[in-house]
């Protein structure tokens, strides 16, 4: 296809479907404005009109979005959900590997402020950093020995810290998950835990 060619068809595409804006079910859309910026107004699923040229259309997914914290994951590509295990230290100096993961979505509401301030990418930008940080936070406050036992009392306190950092930013947290916490050697902390108990 000769370039003149492929211009006139994103002019054509542009014209057309410059006018709509479809939005899948599932997701919301905000409206940026080239004189007022972001608009407030939230684009729930159906078909919307919009200003071609004028006026860009961003699609935000606005179900539940599972963040995995775990092995193998590739951090060499921030934007995706997830994120390597993440290295702790305990009240008494133990080091600690945690693993696990966080539900979370789009607060509706918020998602015009959250696109404007911060931008496509809020993985990288606020979950990411958020969620290591107060892993590392919750976990330097108790001892090897209460962490190998009071499981759901650390799992509610990491919520407890990052529901407000992410309602900020204009995030809902739905739950955190501990899935693993092991020692450097990867072993589970409760197996060796047990084996002081017997000694």
């Amino acid at each position: 296809m000769a370039f003149e060619d492929l211009v006139v068809t994103l002019m054509v595409d542009e014209v057309v479907g410059g006018f709509f804006v479809n939005v899948p079910p599932g997701h919301i859309a905000c409206i940026h404005d080239l004189g007022r910026g972001v608009l407030p107004k939230i684009l729930k699923p159906g078909l919307h009109l919009k200003i071609p040229f004028w006026q860009t259309a961003k699609l935000f997914n606005a179900q539940t979005l599972e963040y995995t914290i775990a092995d193998g994951f590739d951090i060499s590509h921030p934007e995706q959900l997830g994120d390597v295990p993440v290295n702790v230290t305990t009240q008494d100096g133990k080091k600690l590997i945690v693993k696990g993961s966080i539900l979370f979505k789009i607060s509706k509401q918020d998602t015009p402020k959250l696109w404007e301030n911060i931008g496509d990418n809020f993985v990288p930008k606020v979950v990411r950093p958020f969620t290591r940080n107060q892993i590392a936070s919750v976990f330097s406050q108790v001892s090897y020995a209460q962490a190998a036992t009071y499981r759901k009392h650390l799992e509610d306190q990491v919520e407890k810290e990052l529901n407000q950092m992410f309602s900020d930013k204009g995030l809902t947290l739905e739950r955190f998950l501990l899935s693993e916490i092991e020692t450097p050697k990867g072993k589970p902390v409760e197996k060796k835990e047990k084996k002081e108990k017997e000694k």
